[in-house]
């Protein structure tokens, strides 16, 4: 039996010790894209697959305390991230352990571990963001 956690879903993030989100950039217009698209929204050019940046900043974020869908703790954080080498904001799930961390224009960092289940309720992989110690900001 295979007990090697799966990603949430295959093709978005690698994991690892230097885990990268799989994004795309359009071979005519240079738009980046997360996740990536089948064709460039904007001119409908080809897109080639792009390893993007790993630190961000906190754009918005709300802690939500509803039931939380796919095994996911609860509360849980969610917010927009500033991808600003990759010049891209892109929507994403924080992390649920540093809450009283978050805060707007907050540096944070991509991470990848084991959180929630995937759609057919085995543990599983999940992308998220988190602060970044004191002194790394």
């Amino acid at each position: 039996m295979d007990t090697e956690l799966k990603p949430m879903m295959e093709g978005i993030f690698e994991g690892g010790s230097s885990p990268k989100l799989i994004g795309a950039m359009c071979s005519k217009c240079n738009k980046k894209f997360f996740p990536k698209p089948i064709v460039c929204p904007y001119c409908l050019g080809e897109l080639k697959e792009i390893k993007l940046s790993t630190e961000g900043k906190i754009y918005t974020y709300s802690i939500l305390r509803t039931r939380a869908p796919y095994g996911l703790p609860q509360p849980y954080p969610v917010g927009w991230v500033d991808l600003e080498e990759d010049r891209l904001r892109i929507f994403s799930l924080l992390d649920p352990e540093k809450i009283s961390n978050l805060d707007f224009g907050k540096k944070v960092a991509l991470r990848v571990g084991p959180m929630g289940v995937d759609n057919n309720g085995h543990p599983c992989l999940r992308y998220y963001f988190t602060t970044q110690e004191r002194g790394k900001q």
